[in-house]
């Protein structure tokens, strides 16, 4: 190659530093999303701690009536949770301020994710190839949707019956339930991360696909090993209740097989596409 032309394609380009500078808007501008609803969300103390954080550990939450509703209609009536036999506490000088902090950011990112997400895809997608820029169309708005998802089923679903189970856990009566703030709020923000991780399944299997790197029948043989790592996660990222690692459980390995699906799927349309592509070269030879 001459000498020229290299340094031509060079300045069409970009270089090395200059996907530095562009990675580093793009955390900069992440970054201030986050800061931003991390504020809001600090400001609003109220809704955000006295509602979404502290909601799960009063008998009016949604999730506990919803249950009694079910079990009043159902007749069984064990499903009513009319007490959360617990107090929480503050015993460190900077532990509801620190907690009030850590919440905000958490909220903060959870509502910035797909604008963070945003900002990650438009750094990653000029790399990619035109097919596989059409084959990931619409990846903010999927991976967001299943963010949300797992972020909802954590909150809803996850977190207060992991909360009814502990609470209402006594080795002997005589010992009261009385957590720390910094604990509820860390099992509370750790369920909800997880399960929002987690939700993330059929996305990661799909552009392992994509690649080649995974296949169904590779998928569907190793259904076995993949249920019984679900079961260890679940199990990890759950209060040490069977109920809570089932519920978990549950909707992940129904992701494993959507994602054996979508494996099948993208499988078909590179065979259509392969059959194609065969018969052009047969007729034009």
């Amino acid at each position: 190659m001459a000498l020229d032309q290299y340094v031509e394609e060079e300045e069409e380009g970009m270089s090395f530093l200059d996907h530095l500078e562009a990675l580093r808007w793009h955390l900069l501008r992440s970054v201030a999303a986050i800061l931003i609803f991390t504020v809001i969300a600090f400001l609003s103390k109220s809704i955000v701690f006295g509602q979404v954080i502290l909601g799960p550990s009063k008998i009016d939450f949604f999730t506990y009536r919803w249950l009694c509703d079910i079990g009043n209609y159902l007749g069984i009536t064990a499903l009513c949770i009319e007490e959360l036999p617990f107090t929480i506490q503050s015993r460190q000088m900077t532990g509801q301020f620190s907690m009030h902090m850590t919440s905000s950011f958490v909220v903060g990112f959870i509502v910035s994710f797909p604008y963070v997400f945003w900002e990650v895809w438009r750094f990653i997608s000029p790399g990619l190839y035109d097919q596989e820029k059409n084959a990931a169309r619409g990846a903010v708005f999927f991976v967001s949707l299943l963010f949300f998802l797992g972020a909802g089923f954590g909150y809803y679903i996850l977190s207060p019956l992991s909360i009814n189970f502990l609470s209402n856990y006594q080795l002997d009566p005589s010992i009261l339930n009385e957590f720390d703030i910094t604990s509820y709020v860390t099992t509370l923000t750790m369920l909800v991360l997880a399960s929002a991780i987690m939700f993330q399944l059929p996305v990661v299997v799909y552009f392992l696909a994509m690649s080649g790197l995974v296949t169904s029948g590779m998928l569907r043989s190793y259904r076995r090993h993949a249920i019984v790592v679900i079961l260890v996660l679940a199990a990890v990222i759950t209060p040490p209740d069977v109920i809570s690692q089932i519920l978990i459980a549950m909707p992940i390995l129904v992701l494993y097989e959507a994602g054996i699906q979508i494996a099948k799927r993208l499988e078909k349309k590179r065979e259509i596409k392969r059959a194609k592509e065969e018969a052009e070269d047969a007729l034009n030879p």
